[in-house]
């Protein structure tokens, strides 16, 4: 009996090995669109799902998509509740004390969005007295917050940017700020966004939004980040993330 039992874990054993590591779990807010949002049938879309999906491919391992709220994503990471943070995460100095990253996925600019004629500027001066949407636990918040929200400035935090814009619409905020193209999917382009515009020009600030967005690791997963830098490069080379890249966005959100 023993010797059949020895027999039975020589023969289990790899495949329980094989079992557990074929699978990538990323965590997602799919409250984003273009990047990543629902369907109606409640499958996940987006160039953040299907960027995933891609390196899972190169990786011969299959994608399993954990939701989860974005302020909540880094302490759910170091929690071991998924593998990766794959949500339009931005590569920050303060998120880097905590987490690890990929190399950069793609940089997008950030702009502030107001109704159509309005004065208003994405500066402390034009804003003070006024009340800004933002979402929770984004680089938006920590830009609002650090640099109008000591000057006269009200920031409001919201779960999700489809929450801010719809306060935005009914008037219980004054602009928004956020990524420029999910203001443009989210927002703008949508029958809902009429009467709508981005309010002055592109705000930048690489101290607080970073190079652009990547995956966000734990510290200790080393093997993990190689092994997906790797996917990341191949899928460059050939032409899968510039074709994905095609179906979202008509200017280039590639790294420079």
């Amino acid at each position: 009996m023993k010797k059949y039992l020895i027999g039975l874990m020589l023969v289990t054993s790899p495949l329980m090995s094989w079992g557990a590591s074929e699978e990538l779990r990323f965590g997602v807010d799919p409250t984003y669109p273009p990047f990543e949002s629902k369907r109606p049938d409640g499958s996940l879309t987006g160039f953040d799902i299907e960027l995933g999906e891609s390196l899972c491919t190169e990786l011969k391992r299959r994608c399993v998509w954990v939701e989860n709220a974005f302020d909540g994503m880094v302490s759910a990471l170091k929690g071991k509740k998924f593998d990766g943070i794959l949500s339009a995460l931005s590569i920050t100095e303060e998120r880097k004390t905590e987490i690890a990253f990929s190399n950069t996925l793609y940089d997008t600019p950030a702009r502030l969005v107001a109704p159509e004629g309005s004065a208003l500027q994405p500066t402390a001066e034009s804003l003070r007295g006024k009340r800004i949407g933002v979402q929770q636990g984004s680089v938006f918040e920590v830009y609002a917050k650090r640099m109008w929200g000591l000057k006269g400035v009200e920031v409001v935090p919201y779960q999700s940017s489809d929450l801010t814009y719809s306060d935005l619409i009914n008037g219980r905020l004054d602009a928004a700020f956020d990524d420029a193209i999910a203001v443009s999917e989210g927002l703008l382009k949508k029958p809902m966004g009429k009467g709508f515009s981005y309010a002055g020009e592109v705000v930048k600030s690489p101290e607080i939004f970073g190079p652009g967005t990547g995956i966000g690791l734990r510290k200790s997963d080393t093997e993990l980040a190689g092994d997906i830098n790797q996917a990341l490069e191949r899928i460059h080379q050939n032409g899968t993330y510039e074709r994905i890249a095609k179906k979202y966005f008509d200017f280039d959100i590639s790294p420079k």
